[in-house]
């Protein structure tokens, strides 16, 4: 008798939306499986207000993707972002006190102790990314395997969040009767879902514009060089419009996604928009050039924060494969084309792959990160499996 394939689910939880993707693995493949997406709620500039009104939309999103799927979810992995996240170097030093070959435990072995490096207080470690390993003092070489050595030495990046901020989001989830099996920083599970294994060989960013928070990895080759939550995001653009042209917020977020541009002379900027009248206002009309120059500033500010991170946290790596835009924000017109002049570098939004029978209706940023997390907990079901199922760097990374 066949066996039932598990699925495996990714949550996205947002103050804007709560988006979940459920895949399963089947014959060495992830197969979609359903989707579901509600309002954010319970959450306030970014943070959670009140955990039972967001645990309340995390059951809703959940029971709506059981749905579809026709099967229960038991577990999820659930994405984490925002300012509090960060990244620090750890380094594990392992001594032989004989000269030997490296095996793989006594990489494992060097890693864990590198992740043991001291953290700032009230901050709860959310992944050990190992980068490379230097044997008997000689030049890092990323695999060290069967080498002969006295002394093996770890490098690993810590990305790290706030203890506070992580239990709130836990508990809220827990709070609607559904297990996390694990925490993910959120531009790391874009990543899993729409940058391939070629493409990190050589130097790329990832850039997942949030309504609340953006978050940034930088890769090179195998190795995540850096790892920030920044703090602008795409409220702060629909803040700035509803600030310097007197609308309310929904005015200007309506106003953003209909009319909005990142980048001057991209599109016809010689239009006067008209604002109907609402709620005892009179109508008003606002000039397209004066809409676009306002969100092209908040948007070069963005990405000249990204520039600064790869200039003093991932030690001014070349982005030869350019930057990869995930996340609501990145959907308005213009904003690959700055990256392009900000970053120099080429741009591209982030669309999922990976995912067989992947829903048209999902082709879209927004949808990568959600994917990701799906993907990185089917990785989690390899591995229990992996006696029998495919190795996890044939089935997410191409090789």
């Amino acid at each position: 008798m066949a066996r039932k394939p598990q699925l495996s689910a990714g949550l996205d939880i947002g103050s804007a939306w709560n988006r979940v993707v459920v895949v399963s693995v089947e014959d060495g493949e992830v197969h979609y499986r359903s989707h579901a997406t509600v309002l954010g709620r319970g959450w306030r500039r970014g943070q959670i207000a009140d955990q039972a009104v967001v645990a309340e939309a995390v059951t809703e999103v959940i029971r709506e993707a059981e749905a579809r799927a026709g099967a229960g979810v038991e577990t999820t992995v659930v994405g984490v972002g925002g300012p509090a996240v960060r990244s620090q170097q750890g380094r594990g030093l392992y001594e032989f006190g004989r000269k030997r070959s490296v095996e793989q435990g006594d990489m494992e072995y060097a890693i864990g102790l590198a992740a043991r490096a001291r953290l700032d207080e009230d901050r709860f470690l959310l992944q050990v990314m190992p980068q490379d390993f230097t044997v008997d003092g000689r030049p890092p070489i990323p695999h060290p395997l069967n080498i002969e050595c006295q002394r093996l030495e770890a490098h690993a990046l810590l990305v790290t969040t706030s203890a506070q901020e992580h239990q709130a989001l836990l508990s809220a989830v827990q709070q609607g009767h559904v297990r996390v099996e694990e925490t993910v920083f959120e531009a790391m599970a874009a990543s899993y879902a729409s940058i391939l294994a070629e493409e990190r060989a050589g130097g790329v960013a990832l850039v997942d514009i949030g309504a609340h928070s953006t978050n940034v990895a930088f890769y090179d080759g195998d190795a995540m060089l850096c790892a920030v939550g920044l703090p602008i995001s795409g409220d702060h653009f629909t803040r700035d419009i509803s600030e310097l042209k007197a609308l309310s917020y929904e005015e200007a977020e309506r106003l953003k996604f209909a009319h909005g541009c990142a980048l001057l002379g991209l599109t016809a900027d010689n239009i006067v928009i008209e604002m109907p009248g609402e709620a005892g206002r009179p109508s008003r009309e606002i000039s397209r050039r004066d809409l676009i120059e306002i969100i092209e500033a908040r948007a070069s500010q963005l990405f000249e924060m990204v520039e600064k991170c790869r200039v003093r946290l991932a030690g001014e790596m070349p982005l030869r494969e350019g930057v990869v835009l995930c996340g609501g924000g990145a959907r308005m017109e213009g904003m690959v084309e700055l990256a392009e002049k900000v970053l120099g570098c080429p741009a591209r939004l982030g669309f999922t792959r990976g995912i067989a029978q992947w829903p048209e209706e999902l082709e879209c940023p927004a949808w990568t990160t959600a994917a990701g997390l799906a993907m990185y907990g089917a990785r989690l079901q390899a591995r229990r499996d992996r006696d029998t199922g495919p190795s996890i760097r044939s089935l997410f990374w191409g090789k």
